[in-house]
């Protein structure tokens, strides 16, 4: 496990953005564990989480040539990445959607940089894949090319199927999903974390009865 998965999974705890316990999912599976993003709230945790995206960004082999945001979290997701990315030294456009058309001043749903080139979508979870599917529509009508997304957690989880929903992705847009982390970090973590590790029994066998076993 590479040290930001590692440093990220900490970062989560840290924030209570990680907990665990007894929680129960959209899909209504009992969950012993709970990942909720939004609890990145302020200036500095927000800071730290755009440097992770960056740094899985960056770890990967992916090239694209802007990013954008679905409304609502992936805006501040996919600005304040494009904030870390230049701190490294890559500066790049970003733009994002609004929910519903402005009718006045420049109109239309996009706001920020045009859409062109090879596009980086930033969201913080895959869960049915509808923000996803919604910003590959709107890079596509505007004449752009989804190049892959790029997400906080892979719960790694299967959906309706056998696929997890970041497989499904994978499968129906042929774009690769960057994770900052992934189940499989979140279990390392706890094996190696003595204060952590009552919660590895509960979480080794909800992935066992709803995990997929590979990423795509």
């Amino acid at each position: 496990m590479s040290n930001f998965r590692q440093e990220f999974i900490r970062f989560s705890l840290e924030r209570q953005v990680l907990r665990f316990g007894d929680f129960v999912t959209k899909a209504g599976r009992q969950s012993p564990y709970f990942f909720n993003a939004g609890l990145f709230n302020d200036g500095l945790s927000t800071l730290q989480l755009a440097r992770f995206y960056a740094e899985a960004i960056q770890a990967s082999p992916l090239q694209f040539d802007m990013l954008f945001g679905p409304a609502y979290k992936g805006i501040i997701l996919a600005s304040a990445t494009s904030m870390a990315l230049a701190e490294k030294g890559r500066n790049l456009p970003f733009a994002y959607n609004r929910k519903e058309a402005k009718d006045h001043g420049e109109g239309g749903v996009l706001v920020g940089a045009p859409l062109k080139g090879r596009v980086l979508i930033i969201d913080d979870v895959i869960s049915a894949g509808t923000s996803v599917r919604e910003s590959v529509n709107l890079i596509r009508q505007a004449g752009a090319q989804p190049a892959g997304v790029a997400i906080a957690l892979d719960r790694m989880e299967r959906g309706q199927g056998e696929l997890s929903a970041v497989q499904e992705v994978s499968r129906d847009y042929g774009l690769p999903v960057i994770a900052i982390a992934t189940l499989e970090d979140m279990l390392g973590y706890l094996a190696q974390s003595q204060e952590m590790q009552a919660n590895l029994a509960a979480v080794q066998a909800y992935r066992q009865r709803y995990g997929v076993t590979a990423r795509p």
